[in-house]
């Protein structure tokens, strides 16, 4: 049965976004390793809070050689 057309249009619109978040993710487990296994809440907060800083410190990087003037 085919899929209703207003029903297309939303998972189309809803998986643009999934899709930008998934790659953060991708980016913190498989590009840094981020594996948490750790004894307490307080250090597994600290070691996502540690892994988010470096990958935005990394994609600011990415972004500044990006847009450079020439």
């Amino acid at each position: 049965k085919p899929m209703a057309r207003h029903i297309a249009k939303a998972n189309a619109r809803k998986s643009m976004i999934r899709s930008k978040v998934e790659h953060v993710f991708a980016g913190l487990k498989d590009r840094m390793g981020l594996f948490v296994r750790t004894i307490g809440l307080d250090r597994a907060t600290t070691k996502i809070g540690l892994a988010n800083i470096a990958y935005n410190m990394r994609r600011l990087i990415w972004l500044d050689t990006r847009n450079a003037p020439a």
